[in-house]
């Protein structure tokens, strides 16, 4: 079965500093994988060359069959590759239905008119509805997003990203700055899109990542050191080395 996502050899120099060193892994359509490792491993700068951001200095990046290394960011998000959480086109005086719709409005493509004609439009609204039901905002759908906590921002972002229908999801660290009661909500919201969008996640979670993920990938120091389901992550001894004295894994 050929994976959705190919990454082969991946490196990427910041002078003396191998940030990604010959990094190689593969996802299977519908498989939620995450990546993990101690602070410095590379984390970032892999999420970028996948994203884009990033141009890698070797290797190769295949997406749903195709080469991607050299494609620009806002190619790779047309062709079914989203990176959420790094969202910067979130207008608070805007609800949260307007910003969802604008997200879509952009992905296809529209013109740029006036605002409430477009909100009477049912082929941008129907959809938006939908992402933001998916991100678990339906509740808050009529609400500014100057009113919005900080969780339910980061629900918006997600919004705005599967409103285009993604087929791989990058996920930077969702969990970021919240509390225990809001990174609940959030495992509860990507366990129930598992099985139907392919996601790639990045986090310092250990519990959520245990939790949520079909595999684990661990790297350190540019490095992946371990790639395996949960269980046999747990026990592997590279790995309890590699988080010595920077977080415990869950028991």
């Amino acid at each position: 079965m050929t994976p959705l996502l190919q990454v082969d050899k991946l490196v990427k120099r910041y002078g003396g500093l191998v940030a990604t060193d010959h990094v190689s892994l593969a996802l299977q359509s519908g498989e939620l994988h995450a990546i993990i490792g101690p602070n410095g491993a590379g984390k970032t700068t892999l999420i970028g060359q996948l994203g884009g951001e990033v141009r890698p200095d070797s290797g190769s990046i295949h997406f749903d069959g195709h080469d991607i290394t050299a494609v620009p960011t806002a190619q790779r998000a047309l062709r079914g590759l989203a990176r959420s959480f790094q969202i910067t086109s979130v207008f608070p005086e805007f609800t949260v239905l307007e910003n969802v719709v604008l997200a879509m409005q952009a992905h296809c493509g529209h013109s740029f008119g006036f605002w409430k004609p477009v909100l009477q439009q049912a082929e941008l609204v129907e959809p938006a509805r939908h992402a933001i039901g998916q991100a678990g905002l339906r509740h808050r759908t009529d609400a500014p997003v100057a009113e919005l906590a900080h969780g339910e921002r980061r629900q918006l972002e997600l919004a705005m990203v599967l409103v285009a229908k993604p087929k791989l999801l990058l996920l930077d660290e969702p969990m970021a700055g919240m509390g225990h009661q809001e990174s609940g909500k959030v495992v509860d919201l990507l366990a129930g899109l598992k099985g139907g969008y392919t996601i790639l996640l990045i986090e310092h979670d250990m519990d959520a990542v245990f939790a949520l993920a079909d595999r684990i990938s661990v790297l350190v120091n540019g490095r992946i050191v371990a790639s395996d389901t949960p269980a046999a992550i747990r026990v592997n001894e590279q790995v309890r080395m590699a988080y010595l004295g920077d977080e415990e894994l869950p028991s």
